[in-house]
């Protein structure tokens, strides 16, 4: 049985003493000369107890079933006390209500089906959508608080201390503040939101302890892209070339629907890497066997035989994804191919097979590139380890219109500004230190002494923290570097072996930036391209000549020889280089995993992750509602002054490419991770 408040339509009481104690505080609040008229109102017992005991399903993932059932029957007690607390520590009749309303499951699923398919996933979305209810903040107060704690990350300590400031110092009978940050807490997490549909997958049992996937649906995903308004306006036809060769084996009528794959990782668990497991053949095997099952159970449901069905502004659409490109670092980008990981193995390279000791190389002709067919002719040979490949079959091979060996493009990012500018830096620091090591403290000197300007990082320590700088530390470095080591010396006074003459030293970082200038390029002509790729081979010719007496390697460095002989080919095939660079997604991977997993405490990392994106995600919902309701004047006025100039700037594309030939250029974040044990 539950009570209603007739003066407070939205608050219901599980216990007659908490109603007992509102109604007299409501009481108060109201003029005595108006006359009242209380009603009790009597619910459903059943309905009252699906509206008010909505048990939190985003479940603890280093709990055991033991446990869970254990705790189970208490929770039911917790959660009913809980909304006695919130409903007698709650004002609500001065203070409006925010309604947030969320309406997907956050339910983790604990297991999928083997044939998990296009058609369970619709269901499982349809469902989801009409069967979740949501649940909202008492107040305005109530909801600016969790959003400022959830913002800055306050600990209940300091939340606790807020909400007893407010309290002492505040008027009002009743606080609008949960009683402490703990049921603050407790309440987000029973909301149910529709940008987090996180599930979880086992993937892996090891040594008797269970490994699973967390993941969102990707269909899900692509459906959350697809229903904004107007989206096929910024559909994409860029990579012509790669769209010949795939359309051609489409059904007649059909879509390709592109998808770019985006991988990076963050170390939140060892998976029982002990020092002697570690270095273990088998165990590396595991890892790799284990992260192609995983892109085999998130990408599976989307390569059905007969496409999917998608809807796009109202219209529902036939398509067939395709992967075009794959985005990563170098050792992410080993992992898709499955070679060896190491640039000390015979043959680095995912693109070709070039000898490690051919690495620095900057006059080969004659390559034998990587291709699903040649690799697992070696694979099912059993000669894998002549070309440095993995006995773990590959789960792209499986795939339609994608050689992942060519489709792991490189990466501007970490090929360029994090990759072979810093071996640049310090390379340099190495030849002035031989040469003599008063220059390295004059480059110090001279970047220290670069005035302020807008947008212009300060280096006050010189290059001494080169090994903690960002990309964009580093893109900034460029633009001064070439200054700065212009006159630093004039003669070899020391008679130093491999003398470098101080105006071939300043060339090279000339040449470095026309090179890294043109990469940037947001068009490329086949003589652009031709220009660009002598740019290139100009400075790498230089930068061998210079740093490989200084380099214990010998400059054997994969990047170099994949920038320098792949890059080309892969703009041909796939676009400019500003459309496949993790400089566009690194901030998604340090949104969703690198800043959560530094909230964490490093305790039940997982758990506390998944925590942390819910609770942001509800603030940003809030946010974006808030936003809504009170829109400005200038706002209404500038949407409508350019409607109709973004309907024609479009105009072109739409009548060189017709809407039969839908296009989409796709980013699927997979944030899919191999977690602890449950």
């Amino acid at each position: 049985m539950s009570w209603k408040c007739d003066f407070c339509p939205q608050r219901i009481f599980t216990t007659k003493t908490s109603y007992t104690n509102h109604i007299k505080q409501c009481l108060k609040s109201v003029d005595s000369s108006e006359e009242l008229s209380l009603e009790v109102m009597i619910i459903d017992s059943l309905e009252s107890k699906n509206l008010l005991n909505n048990e939190n399903n985003f479940e603890s993932i280093h709990e055991n079933s033991n446990e869970d059932e254990g705790e189970g029957e208490n929770e039911d007690e917790d959660n009913d006390s809980y909304n006695a607390e919130v409903e007698e520590e709650s004002l609500t009749s001065d203070i409006s209500h925010s309604s947030v309303s969320f309406f997907e499951n956050m339910e983790l699923s604990n297991s999928e089906p083997e044939n998990y398919s296009f058609n369970n996933y619709a269901s499982d979305y349809n469902n989801i959508c009409e069967e979740a209810e949501p649940i909202e903040f008492p107040n305005n107060a109530y909801t600016d608080l969790m959003a400022l704690v959830t913002n800055y990350n306050l600990s209940n300590e300091a939340t606790n201390a807020v909400i007893r400031f407010f309290n002492e110092h505040s008027n009002l009978p009743l606080s609008p503040f949960p009683k402490n940050a703990k049921k603050g807490r407790e309440l987000m997490e029973k909301m149910k939101i529709p940008t987090l549909t996180s599930k979880k997958h086992k993937i892996l049992t090891h040594n008797n302890i269970d490994y699973y996937l967390f993941y969102h649906p990707v269909l899900n995903c692509i459906k959350n892209i697809l229903s904004i308004s107007d989206i096929s306006q910024n559909f994409t036809l860029r990579f012509e070339n790669f769209k010949k060769n795939t359309e051609a084996s489409l059904p007649h009528g059909s879509n390709l629907l592109f998808i770019i794959l985006y991988s990076d990782a963050t170390t939140t668990d060892t998976l029982a890497k002990d020092k002697s497991e570690k270095k273990s053949k088998d165990f590396k095997k595991l890892v790799r066997l284990t992260f192609h099952n995983s892109m085999k159970f998130l990408l599976d449901p989307l390569f059905a035989e007969k496409g999917i069905d998608l809807e796009v502004d109202n219209k529902t659409f036939w398509f067939f994804p395709r992967i075009s490109t794959i985005i990563c670092d170098w050792p992410e980008a080993a992992t898709f191919s499955l070679v060896y990981k190491s640039t000390n193995s015979n043959f680095p390279c995912h693109f070709c097979l070039i000898s490690k000791t051919l690495l620095a190389d900057t006059d080969l002709s004659d390559v034998t590139f990587r291709n699903n067919e040649n690799m697992q002719e070696y694979f099912y040979n059993n000669a894998g380890q002549d070309v440095s490949l993995e006995n773990i079959p590959n789960y792209f091979w499986s795939l339609p219109s994608i050689n992942v060996y060519s489709a792991t493009v490189p990466d501007r990012m970490h090929h360029l500004d994090l990759g072979l500018f810093h071996y640049q830096i310090e390379f340099t620091q190495a030849l002035l230190q031989k040469q003599d090591s008063s220059l390295v403290n004059k480059i110090d000197n001279r970047l220290s002494k670069i005035p302020r300007f807008q947008k212009f990082q300060m280096f006050t320590n010189g290059l001494q923290s080169i090994s903690r700088m960002t990309a964009k530390e580093y893109r900034i470095l460029m633009k001064v570097m070439v200054f700065v080591v212009d006159n630093l010396y004039k003669e070899n006074e020391n008679n130093v072996e491999n003398f470098v003459e101080n105006k071939k030293l300043s060339e090279i970082y000339a040449k470095w930036n026309k090179m890294y200038m043109m990469s940037r390029s947001e068009i490329f002509t086949e003589s652009d391209l031709e220009n660009f790729r002598k740019d290139t081979f100009e400075w790498a010719k230089l930068f061998v000549e210079i740093f490989k007496p200084y380099s214990r390697s010998k400059l054997k460095f994969p990047k170099f020889h994949s920038w320098i002989y792949y890059i080309f080919e892969s703009i041909r095939q796939f676009g400019i280089i500003n459309g496949y660079t993790t400089e566009t997604y690194e901030s998604l991977h340090k949104d969703f995993v690198k800043i959560p997993y530094r909230m964490s405490n490093k305790k039940n990392v997982e758990d506390q992750i998944m925590k942390t994106l819910k609770r942001q995600d509800i603030i940003n919902v809030i946010n974006k509602k808030q936003k809504k309701k009170k829109p400005t004047k200038l706002l209404n006025f500038l949407s409508k002054l350019f409607e109709t100039k973004l309907t024609e700037a479009n105009t072109p594309t739409c009548q060189k490419y017709p809407d039969s030939c839908f296009f989409s250029n796709l980013l699927i974040n997979f944030k899919g991770k191999l977690w602890h044990k449950e």
